[in-house]
């Protein structure tokens, strides 16, 4: 992380550039207000390409910037496109007077491709704070290759790209190699070969794309890998990894270095660290885990106090800055875990051998020490670098068991079984306190995919939560709370897993659906805007509804989040209203700015347990680690808020991409079972119809409203019901639902269903 020789932070151009005449400036004012000459103009430029790059300025003519934060006039965002072609730009900065996105109409949507983040001139803003937008430039590509279909025409060959969001098809001139295949034929012996591109006709592709679209030309593109035939096993895999441009191939120098790195500890460094491998610390994970980097031990003091000691794989030993394991760590920022294959971030050499916690073998940790008293304050920490040796490795279904009294687990774990009693006795102080400050624990089912030996899909199911999950996740969030609070104390840059405060348009919406309940988040209503919202009946009735929309003086605590999930437990709404609650919440992320944590109710919090799988962590550990040292600063917050940007992106990244599989894998399950009836509830209602997910199998679909029988079906927008003009029959967001499944879109990862309903007994014939 090389500073140029000439440096401007962050906040001193921003501030040249908002002091200049109507906070607008040409890099020829600022080189001339700076006497910046060679390497130093490279150092101005290079400041202002990356302040672009972020969003805090905008480039609106070539050489010419203001400062986003402010500006009414143009903004800088993603491009989100809808499948129907218009699009919404979300800006990097809040605009005064906008409320939402900025709408792009489909014309100026082709101007660019859906994750393009693009410079927007905004139209005048409407008292309903929507504004529409105008594309003027794309100021950073999402797609440098693109996956799709590839198609024959008569008027040449094509791609059709697989995410429907991309609008743009892509034109493959002749002349380009046609690669070889990386699927197996319909034997699974070798590749298929194809000799032209006629006999690519329908495949799935990858292409890289040489000429980008725009509103007046196509794309032009060259396929660089041909990834099989639509129904090819594994092709899901595939494809969601390369829509999500997920890197999934460690390049040779990365492999190189890693197969270099000695197994073998130095003696010297053991002797430099804290030994734990006298107690019976265990690593407690899942029954796939292949990689452990979290191990515990858990102790009664004399004094009533409890010492818990969390050990952490020390990946910052193996992997130093600017190495090209870090490089390629950095740029993968996170492991992404799918149902049945891992992408990791680290080669494999690292991540499930020389890092992992593997029982029965030395290794090296980053170990936080804490006493905590009887209501699970912390009242003595200590941090070290240590070397353990893990007595079992353990999972959470066994630990269960030994804690539910199982006498074959209890048996076979003789010796460890008075710490599992300790691990619990703990969790449960920890926990209390947690729930007493207002932390909020939304307890939504997990799908879990089930396969059998040959890998096919072969159900969904809950996944398991017990008191094993529980103990791990309370260990592992006091000890990230107590490294944070550790690096705030020292007065040095460092990075946090931030989660603010929501948005209190989001929590009126949410108030809005739950009163219709009779749950609220209890928050005082304050007169201060009412919105009138009236349905019209086709006879002339109305539902009016007046509500009331909160301001900056109502305070939005955890607590009233935390209370209305304990009111829905149990109840028919849980499911629905905790699901609703959750999106209501803005999404957490990681930061230099220490700003708490809102759904933990946290005033410190950072991610130090993961270091294995997640970047963010392995730089909690050098930072912690330049403190052991009396190093003291060794980032400045400008590069940790750079690398905490790029996490934050690859976070979301990832949990897109294993979300979006998992869907693709359960509408797989369903192509089978077209014509069969479910039990569902009814999640959200539109003018287009009703998405309804299956009791038990955690499966979504829409049920048209053209498919309602019976009745001409309208929505009412503002109590979000839909009702029969002449049967006066309602559906609304909760009810229970029967459905038939009608249609399976495999492509596009959809379920088409139609109302189940019971026939009527056939009458019997009169006998006379």
């Amino acid at each position: 992380m090389e500073t140029p020789s000439f440096y401007l932070s962050d906040r001193e151009v921003l501030s040249r550039i908002e002091r200049l005449p109507h906070g607008k400036a040409s890099l020829k004012n600022l080189v001339r207000e700076l006497s910046a000459r060679g390497d130093q103009r490279e150092g101005l430029e290079a400041t202002l390409l990356r302040l672009t790059q972020k969003g805090d300025v905008i480039e609106f003519r070539t050489g010419q910037y203001i400062v986003a934060k402010g500006s009414r006039e143009f903004a800088t965002g993603r491009l989100s496109v809808h499948r129907d072609g218009f699009g919404f730009v979300t800006p990097a900065h809040k605009i005064e007077g906008l409320e939402g996105d900025i709408f792009i109409p489909p014309k100026q949507a082709a101007a660019a491709m859906h994750g393009d983040r693009v410079l927007v001139q905004i139209g005048q803003i409407g008292r309903e704070g929507k504004a529409e937008g105008q594309i003027i430039q794309v100021v950073d590509r999402a797609h440098s290759t693109v996956v799709g279909e590839f198609r024959v025409r008569n008027h040449g060959n094509w791609v059709k790209p697989h995410d429907d969001r991309i609008q743009q098809w892509i034109y493959i001139p002749d002349g380009y190699e046609i690669p070889r295949s990386t699927a197996p034929d319909r034997t699974g012996a070798v590749p298929r070969e194809y000799r032209n591109a006629a006999e690519l006709d329908h495949a799935i592709v990858d292409i890289e794309i040489l000429e980008f679209p725009s509103d007046d030309a196509d794309g032009v593109g060259r396929v660089i890998e041909v990834l099989g035939q639509i129904g090819d096993f594994g092709l899901d895999v595939e494809i969601t990894i390369r829509k999500h441009h997920l890197p999934h191939h460690f390049p040779d120098s990365v492999l190189d270095q890693a197969r270099a790195i000695s197994p073998t500890i130095p003696t010297e460094e053991i002797a430099r660290r804290r030994d734990y491998r006298h107690l019976p610390i265990v690593t407690i994970d899942g029954e796939t885990a292949r990689d452990f980097d979290d191990a515990i031990y858990v102790e009664p003091l004399p004094n009533g106090h409890w010492k818990l000691d969390v050990h952490i794989a020390d990946v910052s030993f193996y992997v130093q800055p600017g190495s090209s394991i870090d490089k390629e760590a950095l740029f993968r920022g996170t492991s992404v875990y799918f149902p049945d294959r891992a992408v990791p971030m680290l080669p494999h050499e690292l991540s499930t051998n020389l890092c992992s916690l593997v029982p029965h073998e030395d290794r090296l940790v980053l170990s936080a020490e804490l006493e905590l008293d009887r209501s699970g304050d912390v009242v003595a920490q200590t941090f070290h670098r240590g070397v353990i040796r893990s007595a079992a490795r353990m999972t959470y279904t066994s630990v269960h068991k030994i804690l539910e009294g199982d006498e074959a687990e209890r048996t076979q774990y003789a010796a460890l079984v008075p710490h599992f009693e300790n691990m619990r006795a703990l969790a449960l102080v920890l926990n209390r306190k947690r729930v007493k400050r207002g932390s909020i624990d939304f307890d939504l089912p997990e799908p879990l995919i089930e396969f059998d030996q040959n890998g096919l899909m072969v159900g969904v199911t809950r996944a398991p939560r017990n008191i094993a999950h529980r103990l791990i996740e309370e260990f592992m969030l006091a000890a990230n709370e107590a490294v944070a609070a550790h690096i705030e104390a020292a007065g040095i840059a460092g990075i946090y897993r931030i989660h603010e405060t929501p948005d209190f348009k989001k929590v009126a919406d949410f108030e809005e659906i739950a009163s219709q309940f009779g749950f609220s988040l209890g928050f005082p209503a304050l007169p201060v805007k009412k919105h009138k919202v009236v349905d019209r009946h086709r006879d002339g009735r109305k539902d009016r509804r007046d509500i009331v929309l909160a301001d900056d003086r109502v305070q939005i605590t955890s607590r009233a989040y935390q209370k209305l999930v304990a009111k829905l437990e149990g109840t028919p709404e849980e499911r629905i209203l905790s699901y609703l609650m959750l999106r209501s919440l803005k999404q957490a992320r990681y930061s230099h700015e220490n700003v708490g944590h809102f759904a933990l109710a946290s005033k410190s919090y950072t991610h130090f347990t993961s270091p294995i799988r997640r970047y963010p962590d392995l730089m909690v550990h050098r930072i912690l680690g330049g403190l052991f040292d009396g190093l003291g600063e060794v980032w400045n917050e400008e590069q940790l808020e750079e690398i905490s940007t790029d996490c934050s992106f690859t976070e979301r990244r990832a949990g897109e991409a294993e979300r979006e599989l998992v869907e693709w894998k359960k509408v797989q399950f369903m192509i089978d079972r077209v014509g069969e009836d479910f039990a569902g509830i009814i999640i959200s209602i539109t003018k287009s119809g009703m998405f309804i997910e299956l009791a038990d199998l955690f499966i979504e679909g829409l049920l048209p409203i053209d498919n309602l029988p019976g009745d001409r079906f309208r929505f009412l927008e503002g109590s979000r019901r839909l009702i029969g003009d002449h049967t006066r029959r309602q559906f609304s967001i909760g009810d229970p639902i029967r459905v038939v499944l009608e249609r399976v879109d495999a492509v596009d990862r959809k379920l088409n269903f139609s109302l189940h309903e019971p026939r009527p007994p056939r009458k019997k014939k009169k006998k006379y």
